[in-house]
């Protein structure tokens, strides 16, 4: 669980910097987790999708069909901040901890 948490915190923080293509998110994020099925990626998206915070949007591409791309909602951009401020929470107490 916590695993899928630092994704979709990362899919929203990479979304939150620019509009991006299903693709360019798979490669971002799989570069940092290698061990994550695209699958998973996909679902991710869908169900951020299906809640409200992200868009998709089709953009043409030359000598190619149109692009999916996508970016925050407004909800999105709260969400991320939410998952942002659980995230500094965590760190802290691991740091409490002496787990750094």
């Amino acid at each position: 669980m916590l695993k899928k948490n630092i994704i979709e915190l990362c899919l929203l923080h990479l979304l939150s910097v620019e509009k991006m293509h299903g693709y360019e998110i798979l490669k971002k994020l799989s570069d940092v987790f290698p061990d994550t099925q695209e699958s998973a990626i996909y679902a991710m998206i869908r169900e951020l999708k299906k809640n409200g915070y992200i868009e998709q949007y089709a953009e043409e591409i030359v000598g190619g069909p149109p692009r999916k791309y996508y970016l925050l909602t407004e909800s999105g951009k709260e969400l991320l901040a939410n998952l942002k401020e659980k995230w500094n929470d965590l760190i802290r107490a691991l740091s409490m901890l002496g787990i750094s």
